[in-house]
């Protein structure tokens, strides 16, 4: 019998934008044509309105409407994209309009999270920020999810919304929230324990597609997803790594921050978001190749303020500089280090950056330890980091890294 190979057919999609002033329109249209591509369509074209604020009912003014439908028909195009978040008013009054199916920024980036999302907290939060988006747009709802099955803006609970009333949604939000918390207390507990066992946490993060990832992979041979996508990856994985001068730390990647991210799926992703915030170092990982580095990376500082990282470390990790053709100015923010991290350059900086910034419950100690004492080296082997030993006369002198619960066990034999 003959297969017949049959492949999903993909979105022609018509990128909107309707610049006010408040932000830099033309930065933000050029990251939604990558949102675009990540999410699986094809941005075929862009068409872009300067006005004092959107139209209350179209977001677009009217003859605006007429040439974006013109345009859907002579391209066959088969999704509008606006980049902004659109009332349910809206969406109906332009798919009425133009026949052609709307999504705005917000739940485009719900639908990468979608995709993206792997572990059992990923999906639920991406289902809760779903449901949360979608409550209020119940009504007034045109064509954008009258249709079952793929697309951008109808996976997971967008292919049942019309059937379901804000009773049942606001059901299964109470359940998602319910089964996250259990989640949340899952890994909260994990974090305990690593505070227990003083293990040191150093997270990276940073705006997405800057390479956090192949960075985590190139540390640690952990594997992570690496693609040219944004959202790339969407769960925490966390590796441990040992770094030059023996201490073990744990390598937390996150899921990867953008420009006017709603607040709403901020709130949803906190407890993913919180593994940066509870880190004793953080790596914000930007992409140096890239002409708006210096915005990539006060995006994120100014996130990080609001998960209250403001007295953590922070490194700034400027990826890709093997991509740069020329010299730029080195971007000052802080400490700096410039990497790539497909080729390894500058990885040796970057671990020293690490040491250099380790919690302060962290020191090297030289120890010189009486042979009736022995034992003391077997319990630096077992529960610290013994750097080198050597046999002396007047006992064992030890080189170890210890942190400062253990510190009491050996003061008395510490080396000047």
């Amino acid at each position: 019998m003959e297969l017949i190979e049959t492949t999903e057919k993909i979105d022609r999609a018509l990128l909107v934008s309707v610049d006010t002033g408040d932000f830099d329109a033309e930065s933000s249209l050029a990251e939604l044509f990558e949102l675009v591509e990540s999410a699986g369509a094809e941005p075929v074209a862009s068409i872009s309105q300067k006005l004092d604020r959107p139209d209350t009912a179209t977001c677009v003014g009217s003859g605006k409407l007429i040439e974006i439908k013109e345009y859907c028909e002579a391209e066959e195009i088969d999704l509008l994209i606006f980049d902004c978040e659109l009332t349910p008013t809206q969406i109906r009054n332009i798919e009425q309009e133009t026949d052609v199916r709307v999504v705005d920024r917000t739940t485009l980036i719900l639908d990468i999270f979608s995709q993206r999302a792997r572990s059992k907290e990923g999906k639920l939060q991406v289902e809760l920020a779903q449901l949360k988006y979608s409550l209020p747009r119940l009504t007034g709802k045109g064509i954008a999810l009258s249709r079952l099955g793929g697309g951008i803006g109808t996976r997971g609970p967008g292919e049942t919304k019309l059937e379901t009333d804000k009773r049942h949604i606001r059901r299964r939000m109470e359940t998602v929230k319910a089964q996250l918390k259990d989640v949340e207390s899952h890994r909260a507990e994990l974090r305990r324990r690593r505070e227990k066992n003083s293990v040191i946490t150093v997270a990276i993060v940073g705006y997405t597609n800057a390479g956090k990832s192949t960075l985590m992979n190139y540390l640690t041979e952990a594997g992570v997803l690496a693609e040219d996508k944004l959202f790339a990856t969407l769960d925490p994985t966390s590796r441990s790594l040992k770094l030059p001068e023996g201490v073990t730390v744990m390598l937390i990647d996150t899921v990867g921050f953008v420009r006017r991210l709603p607040h709403h799926l901020v709130e949803a992703f906190k407890s993913t978001l919180e593994e940066a915030a509870q880190a004793d170092i953080i790596l914000n990982v930007c992409d140096i190749s890239s002409e708006e580095a210096q915005l990539h990376l006060s995006v994120t500082r100014d996130l990080l303020k609001e998960l209250g990282c403001g007295d953590t470390p922070i490194i700034n990790v400027l990826n890709k500089c093997d991509l740069l053709t020329e010299r730029v100015e080195e971007i000052d923010l802080g400490t700096s280090v410039r990497i790539s991290a497909k080729s390894g350059e500058g990885i040796d900086k970057l671990l020293k950056a690490i040491e250099d910034n380790l919690p302060v419950r962290v020191k090297k100690v030289k120890i010189l330890v009486p042979f009736s004492d022995a034992g003391l080296i077997a319990e630096i082997r077992k529960s610290a980091t013994l750097i080198s030993e050597e046999y002396t006369a007047d006992g064992i002198l030890a080189e170890a890294i210890i942190d400062e619960k253990f510190w009491h066990r050996v003061r008395d034999y510490a080396q000047d």
